[in-house]
Order: structure tokens, then C-alpha cells, then sequence
């Protein structure tokens, strides 16, 4: 496969990544003067930085000496089955979907039902910038930058009771907008779901953003989450539905082929997939393949959150 160059970008509304990476370089350099200097008032960019106007306040440094993957790439190779198996026909699709209004409601083992307007949340939390490793179970992987901000926050929003052990996600269920929805693949609406430990760490993120703009829909507008040490699957989109329960669910992809997909998902070079190895991957825009890392290379942060489990038993 070609490496692709930044300046391969044809799009004249989006920023070129080189310009990206150099105004990324240049925050990252002055990064602890500017959030010393801004504790109090967050530092907003202009209309430029910000692309279609995403108010983001804080941007995290990324894995180093990784490249970002071309926003094309990113959002044109796709899996969200929800829409389609086929990734032209998900772009399509996703380009149409309806994303205002949208809510998010809350229930379950939790103090009182909530609903949130998207909106209203997306104000109601500083927006983070944060540059994470992207990691697909069918073998490959991309570095992106996503907007959003915790999950971690959010839970505290939803004041859940101390009986909820997990927490699910679900996928808008519209089978008009969401046409791979009409299938048999996966029993709907599709249904991801973490522990509460893992939902509350500081990696896992709400996104409503990518690359300085809104989610487009086949990327999961306009909220989804984003778990970097765990394999793409997990990372529920078009979020409608948040509920907290005491007893681990059978997730979308476990009620489909358990032998497959289990609760976890954790990236293990270790654990083969039934029909083929996750030892390697292939970075998306790069000749070759890659050394799967433990944890997609975040296992300091995280191994913590699986001390003495088997995570070849629970994969």
C-alpha cells in the first residue's frame, strides 16, 4: 500500500494534515505554558482551528512518533454495519443521517432517569482534543484525533447507584436511516457495554468530534464512544440510549458468534481470532504491517484494570 503524504488531501474544506501535524507540534511545544497560563479560561481556537466550529479546549499530545491517518482514510474506511456491511455504501448512508435533534437518555440503576440534549451536553463539558491509536479486530489500524470529553465525567453526571457494576451503550434504532439495520447479522439495536471500572478510567471518551469537526454519521455522529486499548467493536455509535445494570450483558457481537467476540475485547497479540492472528496489523496509509501491541500500547495506563484475570479465558 502507498504511503499516503498530507499533501495528498484534495479537500479544500478541510485542513491539510502537514498543517495540522505543524500547529499540533507547535501546541504540544507550548502546550504547558498556554494550560498554565489558561487554568481558569479555557483556550478556544479560532474559527480556523476549529473547523466547523467544535470549542476545543485542551488538546493531548498523541502516541509519539506516529503519524495522524489522512482524514479521507479515516472517514471513507469504515465499519459501522448499522448502516451497511459495505464501506462505500456506510458513507453514503451516514451522510444522511439526521443528527439534530438528538437526545441521550439515561435509566437503569441510577438516581433519577435523565435526557440529555446533545447540544446541551456537548456545552456542558470542556471539549478535549485527544490523539488515540485505533485498533479494527479484522487486522487493521489507524491513529486519529478525536474530540470529546470523559466518560468518566459524564457517569458522575448520571449519578448511578453504587449496585451498577456495568454500564450499556446503545445505537439509535431506525432501520430507514440505518439500513443495515434490516439485516440478520446482529440482533438490534446494537449494543456495546464496559465495566464500570473500565468506563470510569480516563482513557475512555464520549466523541462528538474528529479532526477538529463534527463526527460525520458513518464515523458515529453524533456521539460515540472511544475505548483505545480495546478492539473497534466496542465503541458503541449514535448513541441513544446509556443504562447502568449490576449483572455483565451479552453484548451485540456475543449474542452473534460468542466464540468470536467476547465481553472485553481487549488487544491481545496473544489471543488469535478463530480465523486468523492478531499478532499484526495493518496501519492504514503504510507499506507493511505492524507488531500489535499489548493494550494497543496503552497496557501502562491500563493493565492495572485486569490484574490477576486470564485475558485469554476473558478475551
Amino acid at each position: 500500500m502507498k504511503k499516503r503524504e498530507w499533501s495528498d488531501e484534495k479537500s479544500a474544506e478541510i485542513t491539510p494534515e502537514r498543517v495540522y501535524l505543524n500547529r499540533r507540534d507547535f501546541i504540544v511545544g507550548a502546550g504547558a505554558i498556554m494550560l498554565g497560563a489558561a487554568a481558569a479560561d479555557h483556550i478556544f481556537p479560532t474559527p480556523a482551528e476549529a473547523g466547523d466550529g467544535l470549542p476545543i479546549s485542551r488538546r493531548v499530545p498523541g502516541p509519539a512518533g506516529e503519524l495522524l491517518t489522512a482524514r479521507e482514510e479515516a472517514t471513507s474506511f469504515v465499519n459501522y454495519y448499522d448502516l451497511d456491511l459495505n464501506k462505500e455504501e456506510a458513507v453514503k448512508y451516514g451522510a444522511r443521517l439526521r443528527t439534530r435533534p438528538w437526545t441521550v437518555t439515561v435509566d437503569g440503576l441510577v438516581r433519577k432517569k435523565k435526557t440529555f440534549d446533545i447540544d446541551k451536553l456537548m456545552r456542558r463539558f470542556p471539549l478535549e482534543e485527544r490523539v488515540y491509536r485505533h485498533r479494527c479486530v479484522e487486522g487493521w489500524s489507524m491513529v486519529i484525533p478525536w474530540t470529546g470529553f470523559p466518560l468518566g465525567e459524564f457517569i458522575k453526571l448520571c449519578e448511578p447507584a453504587a449496585s451498577a457494576r456495568y454500564v450499556e451503550f446503545y445505537t439509535l434504532h431506525d432501520p430507514k436511516q440505518l439500513p443495515g439495520q434490516l439485516s440478520a447479522i446482529l440482533s438490534w439495536p446494537y449494543m456495546e457495554a464496559l465495566r464500570m471500572d473500565e468506563a470510569r478510567h480516563p482513557l475512555a471518551l464520549l466523541a462528538v468530534g474528529m479532526y477538529g469537526q463534527v463526527l460525520p454519521g458513518q464515523n458515529g455522529a453524533p456521539i460515540r464512544l472511544v475505548t483505545p486499548w480495546k478492539y473497534g467493536f466496542k465503541g458503541a455509535k449514535s448513541i441513544v440510549r446509556i443504562r447502568f445494570v449490576e449483572k455483565m450483558p451479552a453484548t451485540a457481537w456475543m449474542k452473534a458468534i460468542p466464540t468470536e467476540y467476547g465481553f472485553f475485547a481487549n488487544v491481545n497479540p496473544q489471543v488469535d481470532h478463530p480465523r486468523w492472528s492478531q499478532s499484526k496489523e495493518n496501519r492504514i496509509g503504510e507499506e507493511g504491517l505492524r507488531e500489535t501491541l499489548m493494550f494497543n500500547g496503552y497496557g501502562r495506563e491500563v493493565s492495572s484494570l485486569y490484574a490477576g484475570m486470564d485475558l485469554k479465558k476473558y478475551f
